[in-house]
């Protein structure tokens, strides 16, 4: 006999469906994919699925693009399995915690909290090489949401975005398939000029055009030499090694990132998360010494066979007795005989692409390059994955909105532009950084053997300075389309006061930095990340202020009028957070605009309860702003309450209008 009856809608499967991302709003004609008797046309294929690469796949396949319009193709048989990066910086786990995907990494890598410096100290006798520990400063000094560098094995990252796109993909990477040729061919098709032929399996060979290419295949990228572009720089003539390990020691802070100098070399220390045996992985860059090139080569020549013929004098048993030496008086040593895991040498070379964009005849983008493709770097500062993955994250939604016709058709200045304005400026302020801190540590610093003078304070203080850029906290965008940075005209006083940017004080062009809120609706304590979700929206923070009570003052008129103006353009592009400061009275939802309720229900909070988010970002409360935070978490441009007609003519300026 039945206990309850049970009714139900048609949709509701939509309740227990994996939560995907919504897909951005498409206003170009849709794609019609190729038929067996066409050439293979895609809207954008990716070759090479590294971070960069699995990046930009998966987020642009999460804003909406089907198998039909998107390819991305890989040469290896699957991701990573040892060696290469480790480190992910801060600001990358707020990124992945932004797409639902940093729960592993949070619960099982090693969190650096602190940095150790060690160096030389002379022994009672003189004689022998003893080093002693000189200073522990923060891993990390800007606030962030995660205060902390987490280590874990690229591929384990790969991994995890890698079943992530499983849930937007059905086919998901095509690997064993590499890229034989390209060549922009506009005369043959003009709306998929990129030319391309790929071989499968090493033997299955497929002709394709695409709208875009974009190559995040590596240093050695093929993409960027196809298309006329090169490397231009320098190495250094340093050579390093490089071992991951489960280590025997007796050293004190081998669980805490170290810098180590030496009168017998240069060692850094990285831990590393626990592995499946239950132990923790080590990993150790070690200066090796004698094995230079006095003179350096420029740019790709330094990939030929004389740096390769001094790499290879670097061997295993070299590196682990030059880690030795330099750990004098503590042993170290591989705990077993299978403890190595991983082993290479390399030399440190910083070098970059002047151009990460190819026109075609007409200037709209066709070829981007991204990652180690258009800028190499040591590993010291914990750069390249970071960094190579944060190029997809600024490229992909200008991309997607590129693709879907969001924005508007112009012959001048366009979004995709910014791209290159954007990630080459970043890209030259890492090289520049690591070229000093890569000098600073393969020389015996603080010793009487140091060639550059520098000593250990002005090499901790080169670290604790440069932190702003290394943790991805403090990167700041020039001015651009995409970046405005006008002041609001014939105001009595500046709309955000205060200069400390990195300790979140608004600024164009610098992300939003991360605040705890209290949600009117529920009363839940939230951080203002989680609103910010990787889905390609724009987001309109409102920050009211001390009026909001007052039917007609200037908070309500503003909501009114960018409830107004989110109508102007396409549909669900646009999402709104409000925050209102202390008030004379109490909020209901009766007694402030009804369009809160309407459009902002679940992200309308008290920014004061929690933390002091007016403080924080530098706002008066008895003024107010408007911010606009652009769908890479980066604010766009900051205005008065009152001038909402100034953040329509932002938005016009890369959005298309639909009314």
């Amino acid at each position: 006999m039945p206990l309850f009856t049970e009714n139900a809608s048609s949709w509701r499967d939509l309740r227990v469906l994996p939560s995907l991302a919504p897909p951005l709003p498409r206003l170009a004609p849709a794609f019609v994919p190729s038929t067996p008797n066409d050439v293979e046309r895609y809207e954008v294929l990716i070759v090479g699925a590294g971070p960069a690469g699995l990046m930009l796949q998966l987020l642009l396949a999460r804003y909406g693009l089907t198998d039909e319009s998107l390819l991305c193709i890989d040469s290896k048989p699957s991701t990573l399995k040892s060696g290469q990066a480790d480190g992910v910086q801060p600001r990358t786990l707020e990124v992945f915690k932004t797409l639902g995907i940093s729960e592993e990494i949070e619960r099982e890598a090693c969190q650096m909290w602190e940095f150790a410096f060690w160096n030389q100290a002379e022994s009672p006798g003189g004689s022998h090489n003893i080093i002693q520990r000189q200073t522990v400063v923060p891993q990390v000094i800007p606030p962030a949401r995660f205060p902390y560098e987490a280590t874990i094995h690229q591929g384990r990252i790969e991994r995890i975005m890698d079943q992530d796109l499983l849930r937007y993909s059905r086919r998901g990477v095509l690997r064993n398939t590499k890229l034989v040729s390209l060549r922009i061919d506009e005369q043959g098709d003009a709306e998929f000029p990129v030319l391309v032929e790929i071989e499968v399996d090493g033997t299955q060979r497929r002709t394709l055009r695409t709208k875009h290419l974009v190559g995040a295949d590596g240093a050695h990228s093929m993409v960027r030499k196809a298309v006329g572009l090169q490397l231009e720089g320098q190495s250094l003539d340093h050579i390093w090694g490089v071992v991951d390990l489960v280590v025997d020691t007796d050293f004190p802070d081998i669980r805490r990132r170290c810098a180590i100098h030496s009168r017998a070399g240069s060692v850094m220390v990285i831990p590393r998360e626990r592995i499946c045996t239950g132990e923790y992985i080590t990993r150790i860059y070690v200066h090796v010494p004698g094995l230079v090139d006095p003179e350096g080569k420029d740019a790709d020549a330094d990939l030929g066979k004389d740096a390769r013929g001094r790499r290879s004098q670097v061997t295993l048993e070299g590196i682990l007795k030059q880690i030795e030496d330099v750990f004098q008086p503590y042993y170290i040593r591989p705990k077993r005989d299978d403890a190595v895991d991983w082993w290479a040498a390399y030399q440190i070379g910083q070098r970059v692409c002047p151009e990460f964009i190819v026109k075609d005849k007409t200037g709209v983008g066709r070829v981007f390059i991204v990652g180690d493709a258009c800028h190499t770097h040591s590993p010291k500062a914990g750069q390249g994955m970071n960094v190579s993955m944060m190029d997809s994250y600024n490229l992909a939604w200008k991309l997607a909105y590129h693709v879907n016709g969001l924005t508007p058709s112009t012959s001048g200045n366009t979004l995709l532009d910014t791209y290159n304005i954007e990630r080459h400026a970043n890209a030259q302020q890492l090289i520049d950084f690591d070229r000093k801190f890569s000098t600073g540590f393969s020389d015996k610093v603080g010793t009487a053997d140091s060639k550059s003078g520098i000593s250990h304070a002005e090499f901790v203080d080169m670290f604790s300075t440069g932190c702003e850029f290394t943790s991805g906290c403090g990167v700041e965008y020039v001015e651009s389309l995409a970046v405005d940075r006008t002041p609001s005209p014939g105001t009595a006083k500046p709309v955000v006061s205060g200069h400390d940017y990195l300790s979140g004080i608004l600024r164009p062009g610098r992300r939003l930095l991360n605040v705890k809120l209290k949600r009117f609706a529920d009363g839940a304590h939230r951080d203002i990340h989680d609103d910010l979700a990787s889905t390609g929206r724009f987001r309109i923070l409102s920050l009211l202020s001390v009026d909001l009570l007052t039917p007609n003052g200037v908070s309500a008129t503003a909501l009114k009028d960018v409830a107004g103006l989110i109508q102007q353009f396409p549909p669900s592009l646009l999402e709104q957070i409000v925050l209102h400061p202390e008030l004379p009275g109490a909020v209901s939802w009766t007694n402030i605009p009804a369009c809160v309720k309407k459009h902002a229900e679940m992200s309308f909070y008290s920014g004061y309860e929690v933390a002091d988010a007016y403080g924080i970002y530098g706002v008066d409360p008895a003024h107010g702003a408007l911010v606009v935070v652009r769908p890479d978490g980066y604010v766009g441009m900051v205005a008065s309450l009152g001038e909402v007609a100034r953040v329509d003519g932002y938005l016009g300026g890369i959005l298309a209008r639909v009314a």
